[in-house]
């Protein structure tokens, strides 16, 4: 078998594997371990399987070499074995992991057997607290996905239904559209792109990727919904309103900052994980300022006409969520750093949480002759 129908063959499995191409005898053999991670729940043990595509022609050792622990004594979060024997004719190797406490440890597999080279394989052995607050934790993260994805329609049906976008300030929509780009633009980096990832590894060996496929989907998904916002403001009476030339400003400082940033990155001034988290500190940014001017215009004009409480509360049930989505992974990876990790993230629950409250005090305590959603 050819080694590309070796590769549609192993991609084919549901579970994504981790393999790494070694030549033995003139030949191409893969050797396949798990991916991304092993996640075990301390105090207990699992069975861990690493294949190879052919049977090799002699014995092998595979040491499990202990390159990181978050831990000082590796052997305090996990028991692994330090070295394994891949016998003659056989495609597996089976041993047993047992988990102790709380942490990560990274091993890489490596032999000195003639017959047997290759670059070495990673396993990376996560232990939780507890598997239940995991799948806990990605429930939360699509439920919040759910809220904030779902609080951008109430705002388009108030403008369809009305056909109008007064009461919508401008400001706010041309600040979302450029914090969401630059969001998603992170998002998809921080996530799929293998170079960004494996450096974001590097650089914190301790801790945990804080995107995750919903963060992903959610930030696309506002993009989309940003830009519906903009074709309403196009069609239907807008009374005059337009963007500010505050905002006009602040727009060509963001997108300044990140043309530049770009060019050092092409440059290799700086990283390209650098240049993502300069492009999250632009979302965190705007994230900060684009509800001003709304909640300004409310003030002003003495309503809350125009702008959808449906909107706000959704929001504000996302923001909750979301923060207590990395409350969750925090705790049960002992790992506090994680909310720091992705500070856009946090700070988009938290700033979004605050002026959920204002607008909500705006639309039924001071502004209550509007009841219109």
């Amino acid at each position: 078998m050819t080694g590309r129908g070796l590769t549609k063959k192993w991609l084919s499995i549901p579970l994504l594997l981790l393999w790494t191409v070694i030549k033995i005898s003139g030949s191409r053999v893969y050797l396949v371990g798990p991916y991304p991670d092993v996640t075990l729940e301390e105090y207990s043990n699992t069975n861990i399987t690493i294949t190879t595509s052919s049977s090799v022609n002699q014995s092998a050792v595979i040491q499990l070499n202990v390159t990181y622990s978050s831990k000082l004594n590796y052997s305090s979060v996990i028991t692994v074995p330090e070295q394994v024997l891949l016998p003659v004719e056989a495609t597996s190797i089976n041993f047993i992991v047992t988990a102790h406490d709380v942490g990560q440890v990274t091993t890489y597999l490596l032999s000195n057997n003639t017959d047997l080279k290759s670059l070495p394989v990673r396993i990376r052995f996560m232990v939780v607290h507890s598997n239940i607050l995991s799948v806990i934790s990605q429930v939360i993260g699509w439920i919040y996905f759910l809220a904030w994805s779902v609080s951008f329609y109430p705002q388009v049906w108030e403008n369809w239904r009305r056909k109008s976008v007064v009461g919508l300030n401008f400001d706010f929509l041309a600040l979302n559209l450029t914090g969401f780009i630059a969001y998603s633009v992170f998002n998809i980096g921080l996530l799929w792109v293998p170079y960004i990832k494996e450096e974001f590894l590097k650089r914190n060996p301790n801790g945990i990727n804080p995107v995750n496929a919903n963060d992903v989907f959610f930030s696309l998904h506002a993009v989309l919904l940003c830009l519906v916002y903009i074709s309403q403001a196009v069609l239907y009476e807008r009374g005059g309103q337009k963007v500010s030339w505050t905002a006009l400003c602040l727009l060509l400082i963001g997108w300044t900052f990140a043309l530049v940033s770009l060019f050092l990155t092409v440059a290799k001034q700086i990283t390209w994980l650098d240049y993502l988290y300069y492009l999250s500190y632009i979302k965190l940014v705007v994230t900060l300022i684009k509800y001003v001017p709304q909640a300004y215009m409310n003030y002003r004009r003495q309503s809350t006409e125009g702008w959808s409480i449906g909107n706000v509360l959704l929001d504000l049930t996302g923001g909750i969520l979301s923060i207590l989505q990395m409350i969750l992974q925090s705790y049960n990876n002992d790992e506090w750093k994680l909310i720091f990790g992705d500070p856009t993230k946090f700070g988009l629950g938290l700033f979004s949480v605050v002026f959920d409250i204002i607008f909500m005090t705006q639309h039924y305590c001071l502004y209550r002759s509007q009841t219109e959603w």
